[in-house]
């Protein structure tokens, strides 16, 4: 298996364990701050904060012309990022940790299902097949399983 192939993997690993971590940190904010919203806010900050640091240590310079020509869409990353700590954070003291997190993962197979299907936002298209839709639906039998459990 290529490095870059596992490091993808690893990558995707690390990422949704925090994920999984940072969902009820951000509802413990939230029950701290009385608000889902000031939890996100003050997530983004801490988080802000933490990329200027690596930014400013790796010496990392966008490039402005690259940056002007990126569709509109491509600015979008930081709503979708709020919204999903918004919604964990209201979510999580409501249906758990393990529930929420299932049910967000159906939503993203869902989503990245029909992304991958026509190709959307510049990625490669992967039509969608009876194996691929097992799969969701495997996805999607885990969420009853964990809100039954």
């Amino acid at each position: 298996m290529p490095k870059s192939l596992i490091l993808a993997i690893l990558g995707c690993l690390v990422g949704g364990g925090l994920a999984a971590v940072q969902a009820p940190t951000n509802a413990l904010l939230a029950r701290s701050l009385n608000s889902p919203v000031n939890a996100a806010f003050m997530s983004f900050a801490g988080g802000t904060l933490v990329l200027l640091v690596a930014v400013m240590a790796l010496r990392i310079r966008p490039d402005y012309a690259a940056t002007a020509a990126a569709p509109w869409y491509a600015w979008l990353g930081g709503l979708y990022g709020a919204v999903f700590v918004v919604a964990a954070a209201y979510a999580i003291p409501r249906i758990g940790v393990a529930s929420a997190m299932t049910i967000f993962v159906a939503g993203q197979m869902l989503i990245s299902l029909c992304i991958d299907h026509f190709g959307g936002f510049g990625v490669a298209a992967r039509p969608v097949n009876l194996t691929r839709i097992a799969g969701l639906a495997l996805v999607i039998g885990g969420v009853v399983l964990v809100r039954r459990g």
